[in-house]
């Protein structure tokens, strides 16, 4: 007995760095772009991840007013989760046309407003917000069809994404989004008493932030740090409704996450909520190569720089983890996705055919 409790003990101080804190439960993360198959679900959750995080397209639940909720975006996602023990966070963002109009250029169009603006549109969005959690959250629908599957039912629900950049909310407003999030917390407790919320993540600095419009024109961006400051004065019932400010990153390096992540904390500080955890529900770099095809995109680091990149940012994260009160970090993504963004086609730890790059060997050895 002796030899077993000293062989366990070595091994819980080798598991945890000198001078470190053990992370939290479902710390390590990553984006799928893309439904993964149980086999690829399990190599993920093999390699360290515990945590993935999914959109649920209100447009695509609901495509028309009254329509028997589909699901089938979801489910797959849910269910190869469940079956390997790997946590779900699902993000819910988007509106159907029915509900919300649009505005905005080719895949440029995002709602014009938030659903917060009307009786209608607060209704839809409640109705959104409670069939999800009876699909998917204790004692839902989803785990009385699947009942061989361990019921994981979802707890924890982010609202919307990137609420304060156009290419989400064509016309982002601190105002309309802090609405959103004291409607959602009742919405979903409403549902399930034991609901918590994140917030949608802030893009840390999107292009044309810092500045102000033109006379006329609306502003289509805002520094992550002023939104949240601006939220909480235009919105003061927002203090308490949510478990933690969620963040996206994106640096043309990981020694430039320091300055973002501190910006954030500042604003907490400011706001005199200096305790909110931070979730980081995007981070990550290409394995693309920058040339004159993408206008030598500094987001593009290459294959080993890709990995280098992760690395560094993972130490950085694992080391401040504490003192900057992060509490999760999810990778963007978990495979390539050509098209969708200036870096997508190389964003992913696998390619688009599954194909490991050098990128998921480091987060193996990092995280797994």
């Amino acid at each position: 007995m002796k030899r077993a409790i000293l062989i366990l003990t070595v091994a819980a101080a080798l598991a945890v760095p000198a001078g470190a804190q053990a992370l939290p439960v479902d710390f390590w993360g990553v984006v799928p772009t893309a439904a993964l198959t149980p086999g690829q679900m399990q190599t993920a959750r093999q390699g360290g991840v515990e945590s993935i995080r999914v959109p649920v397209n209100w447009a695509a639940v609901q495509s028309s007013r009254g329509a028997v909720p589909d699901w089938s975006t979801v489910d797959p996602q849910v269910r190869a989760a469940a079956a390997e023990g790997v946590d779900v966070l699902p993000f819910l963002l988007g509106a159907p046309g029915w509900a919300l109009a649009e505005e905005g250029v080719g895949d440029a169009r995002a709602p014009r407003t938030l659903p917060t603006q009307t009786a209608a549109q607060r209704s839809a969005w409640r109705e959104f917000l409670r069939l999800a959690v009876f699909r998917y959250g204790p004692g839902g629908s989803f785990w009385a069809e699947n009942p061989l599957l361990p019921a994981h039912p979802i707890g924890v629900w982010q609202i919307w994404n990137e609420e304060n950049f156009k290419y989400f909310a064509a016309r982002p407003s601190p105002s309309q989004y802090g609405k959103l999030v004291v409607q959602s917390y009742h919405d979903l407790r409403s549902a399930d008493p034991s609901a918590q919320m994140v917030l949608g993540g802030l893009f840390a600095r999107p292009k044309g932030g810092s500045t102000k419009p033109a006379p006329g024109r609306i502003k289509r961006s805002y520094l992550a740090a002023d939104f949240l400051e601006r939220m909480y004065k235009a919105v003061p019932a927002v203090r308490g409704k949510f478990l933690a400010v969620a963040l996206h990153p994106y640096t043309y390096g990981y020694k430039q996450l320091a300055t973002e992540v501190e910006e954030l904390r500042g604003a907490l500080r400011t706001v005199r909520d200096p305790g909110r955890a931070i979730w980081i529900t995007e981070l990550g770099w290409s394995s693309g190569r920058p040339d004159a095809t993408n206008g030598f995109n500094k987001f593009e680091k290459g294959r080993q720089g890709q990995a280098r990149e992760l690395i560094g940012a993972f130490k950085l994260l694992r080391a401040e983890a504490s003192r900057w009160r992060v509490k999760r970090v999810y990778w963007f993504s978990l495979t390539d996705d050509p098209g969708t963004c200036n870096f997508c086609d190389g964003s992913g730890l696998f390619t688009q055919a599954f194909a490991p790059k050098p990128a998921w060997s480091a987060f193996k050895r990092y995280v797994g």
